[in-house]
């Protein structure tokens, strides 16, 4: 095994951005060398398996009768979204992320608890608030209404939809002097610039985004936002973030090292330091290697046998295999059944 996989064979990505370009017709030898990944994808329920590398497609395959042009559910992948959001609400000066929540839902301020708690910490999920039942999502109004604080903040990592509900309801009453709602912002700023248009996203009772597992995409679309990321903020040119600010992202808590501001992050010396990724039930998966400019979709609804370390050993060792500079091979029809 080559230095590369075998430094990521320990990868478990229950924990765990380049020169970007737009996707390109996927390119493809046959066999390719991410045909092995592919392969044990598709014995675990996989849906789709795309690789880009310095943004271009390397490989591209849908599995188990999915079409690339199927959306697809990212579950709580969709939570990635919100932490960029955040990010882009500070460069607009909306909000900063050790201000305290109470001071937008002022109704948390005879609270002990949530009086204190920041939206840094609301969005690395160490609020103290109960997270609530995962697939249970709240209204933002309801969320604000009902929001347990069980902890201190900062004392404890505490996982749910509730906390991002919460922060919905934060953003709107931002926005709401500036008459824009949560949609339009979340599209005006970062949704159109990359060109990604989500298949379907659901609201709830007042019609604002599910924040914390929403939105369904195709793969292509799921991407876009990855090229994004990976690309540190910017999108043909243009920096939408600061890259200082996006980094945000990708700081843990001493509450949970691992999570950051809505990705999982990768803190182990044994494996690149630098992976992160976005993350939703059923492996929903967007990898996220900055040093490798290396970027994986991956969907699937896969059963408990699905091996993390495996699935990623077999893309990494594909990825030795592939020259830099490769020239473009003709595509294989395989790829967009």
């Amino acid at each position: 095994m080559n230095p590369l996989a075998a430094t990521c064979l320990a990868l478990a990505l229950a924990t765990v951005g380049f020169a970007h370009a737009q996707p390109v017709p996927v390119a493809r030898t046959s066999p390719s060398p991410f045909q092995p990944a592919a392969d044990y994808l598709r014995t675990c329920n996989g849906h789709a398996l795309l690789v880009y590398r310095d943004g271009q497609l390397l490989f591209e395959e849908y599995l188990n009768g999915h079409r690339r042009d199927d959306p697809h559910r990212l579950a709580s992948g969709t939570k990635s979204f919100v932490g960029v959001l955040a990010v882009m609400a500070v460069e607009d000066e909306l909000l900063k992320l050790d201000e305290k929540v109470a001071d937008t839902l002022t109704e948390w301020q005879g609270d002990a608890r949530k009086s204190l708690v920041t939206i840094r910490q609301l969005l690395t999920l160490t609020s103290g608030l109960a997270g609530g039942e995962v697939g249970d999502v709240p209204s933002y109004k309801d969320a604000v209404r009902l929001a347990e604080a069980k902890f201190a903040p900062g004392e404890k990592f505490q996982y749910g939809p509730v906390p991002f509900q919460c922060f919905g309801e934060l953003l709107r009453r931002k926005l709401e002097p500036r008459k824009e709602t949560i949609e339009g912002y979340l599209k005006r700023r970062l949704l159109d610039p990359i060109g990604l248009k989500p298949s379907f996203w659901r609201k709830d009772a007042d019609s604002n985004p599910n924040l914390p597992s929403g939105v369904l995409l195709t793969a292509r679309e799921w991407a876009k936002f990855g090229l994004f990321v990976l690309n540190k903020g910017a999108w043909d040119g243009k920096q939408l973030v600061p890259e200082k600010l996006l980094a945000e992202c990708f700081q843990g808590s001493k509450a949970h090292p691992t999570y950051g501001l809505t990705f999982w992050l990768n803190a182990s010396d044994e494996r690149p330091r630098d992976l992160v990724m976005a993350a939703g039930a059923g492996k929903q998966k967007l990898y996220i290697v900055p040093s490798l400019k290396l970027l994986v979709v991956q969907f699937a609804e896969a059963p408990r046998r699905f091996q993390e370390r495996e699935f990623l050993r077999l893309v990494l060792d594909g990825l030795s295999e592939v020259p830099a500079a490769a020239p473009e091979p003709k595509p294989s029809p395989a790829a967009t059944r």
